[in-house]
């Protein structure tokens, strides 16, 4: 039989997969950015074998490039909460650096650093320069590439599943 959590996390695996072919109306690339950024938190082994916080306070970093399409997902999500600036970085769980932000990529994660939040990014190189996860766009769909060292060094594994999906760099 088949439990709830896993019926969720094999939809993660769909949409992930999913490409982004269809008319713009119906899917763009924050699009489905927006779904991954809200659904990370469940493939995520927290510090301490802890659960993922609920509700997850996801926080994205400068100007939103997602517009309504988070607000739309954290409006039908009641285990997620969406922060726009200003926030304390401390309330954070994830936090999404837009690619509006590469010129301050150094400073968010100095700034992350202490903390126990699950970093992510559509910055080109994000996953490389320390950050733990990569969204970029993979031809017509929304590519993974995960940091494992950098989430290990915070206490965090990312489960199974999501390793699969993702490509792993080791910088």
């Amino acid at each position: 039989m088949t439990s709830r959590p896993c019926l969720r996390r094999a939809r993660l695996l769909l949409l992930a997969l999913w490409p982004l072919a269809a008319p713009a109306q119906e899917v763009t690339e924050y699009g489905m950015k927006a779904v991954l950024f809200v659904r990370l938190a469940q493939f995520v082994y927290w510090p301490g074998g802890v659960p993922a916080p609920k509700p997850t306070v996801l926080c994205v970093a400068g100007r939103n490039p997602f517009g309504a399409a988070l607000a739309q997902i954290d409006n039908d999500t009641p285990h997620a909460e969406v922060r726009l600036p200003p926030f304390e970085l401390g309330s954070c769980h994830l936090l999404f650096i837009p690619r509006s932000e590469a010129g301050n990529l150094g400073s968010w994660l100095e700034r992350s650093a202490a903390r126990a939040l699950v970093t992510v990014s559509d910055i080109p190189g994000f996953a490389r320069a320390g950050g733990m996860i990569e969204l970029p766009l993979e031809g017509a769909r929304v590519g993974i590439v995960v940091n494992r060292q950098a989430a290990q060094a915070r206490g965090f594994e990312f489960n199974a599943q999501l390793l699969r999906l993702a490509r792993v760099i080791e910088p």
